[in-house]
């Protein structure tokens, strides 16, 4: 199985002074294959009239959805006064922040036609979509800062799991206990159960975006959550002590 690059999120300058700069070297050699990628898949998509359904395919399997974003976000944002780009792109570009790198962020801006480039991203976005992933705007408001964890169904973050984990089955985990239930706990680590298959392990608390808004509750994992819970209560006890 390929294993992608290492999508590296700071500057050359930041990189430097991480001791990183391999890293942000070879994430960006990625990016501008990625560019490249979406160019000359593009060009052969593209009929002069409409651009094919099926060009954000390989694009997705030989860079991933991460890098793609990253790529196309950068290139709306370098040229935000186009006014071939949707306002509907350029606010889904600004969504991504992109370190300002004068000398090197121009490497990977797509040079494809403005209006043709648009309905790309416009592509990407609904694929995106269709996946049906939980992001911030499904949690309660400043659930990190301020909101106890432990008995929540909470939502693990794209950033932790790997591309080919992304589903809302992997999301949603109910928490039990630890420190990192607790906003102001020194401590990190939470003790928690995947919804989708009973998995228990623990996570940090910064692993998470937050506690998932009930309303956005699936059915599936409404279920789940109810069968642990009723597990939870009936658990064998000795001295006052759940065993």
């Amino acid at each position: 199985m390929e294993i992608k690059v290492y999508l590296y999120p700071y500057s050359a300058e930041e990189a430097r002074q991480r001791n990183e700069l391999s890293l942000w070297r070879a994430s960006h050699q990625a990016n501008i294959a990625c560019k490249q990628a979406i160019e000359e898949s593009i060009r052969q998509n593209f009929d002069g009239m409409h651009l094919n359904d099926g060009c954000l395919r390989p694009v997705l399997e030989e860079f991933g959805y991460k890098r793609t974003a990253w790529v196309l976000s950068n290139t709306i944002q370098q040229k935000d006064q186009d006014g071939r780009f949707s306002q509907a792109n350029k606010q889904w570009a600004k969504r991504t922040y992109i370190p300002s790198d004068h000398w090197h962020n121009s490497d990977f801006v797509v040079e494809s036609h403005p209006a043709v480039l648009d309905g790309f991203v416009t592509q990407y976005c609904k694929a995106y979509q269709a996946l049906g992933l939980f992001s911030p705007e499904h949690c309660h408001p400043d659930s990190f800062s301020s909101l106890d964890y432990e008995g929540k169904v909470l939502v693990l973050s794209l950033d932790t799991l790997r591309e080919s984990c992304w589903s809302q089955e992997n999301q949603l985990w109910c928490a039990h206990d630890g420190f990192g239930c607790h906003p102001r706990s020194i401590g990190r680590s939470i003790r928690c159960t995947c919804l989708s298959d009973g998995e228990m392990t623990r996570w940090n608390r910064t692993d998470f975006i937050g506690v998932l808004d009930e309303q956005y509750l699936p059915d599936w994992a409404a279920e789940k959550l109810a069968q642990l819970t009723s597990q939870e209560q009936t658990a064998p006890t000795m001295g006052g002590m759940t065993m």
